[in-house]
């Protein structure tokens, strides 16, 4: 479904360039660089249901409260454990630690979490913060 989407964004814009590029009548870059339009661009029927579709993707897809409510414990996640590991750097792997004294400690805890898995960041973060699971 993408790629055939993909496919007619693409053919539109193709098309459309070339309509507004032959009723410019310009000769050359200069020339369009001094059109008050956009000459590259979709078509205005494409324009609009490009638009509905980003619309209805955001309001029923992206702001989807299910999606909300994981967004917002992921960025508590991540949160907690780069504050926890900038007030206890001792609580990064030993691997980890020999970068500090290079990237400096916040450079070092952002790579560390960059590199993680979702399960290896929520593993990490069960491990600091429930005082009843083993580190």
């Amino acid at each position: 479904m993408i790629r055939h989407l993909v496919g007619l964004l693409i053919t539109d814009v193709v098309h459309a360039t070339d309509a507004r590029l032959r009723e410019s009548g310009a000769r050359s870059p200069l020339e369009l660089q001094r059109l008050n339009l956009n000459v590259i661009g979709y078509s205005e029927d494409v324009q609009r249901r490009n638009r509905e579709l980003k619309d209805f993707l955001y309001n029923r897809l992206y702001r989807h409260y299910r999606v909300v409510r994981m967004q917002v414990k992921a960025e508590r996640i991540i949160t907690s454990l780069f504050n926890s590991y900038r007030e206890e750097p001792p609580t990064l792997p030993n691997h980890v630690q020999r970068f500090i004294p290079v990237r400096g400690l916040e450079r070092t805890i952002c790579d560390y979490i960059a590199g993680m898995t979702d399960r290896f960041a929520v593993e990490e973060h069960e491990k600091l913060f429930d005082p009843f699971l083993r580190p």
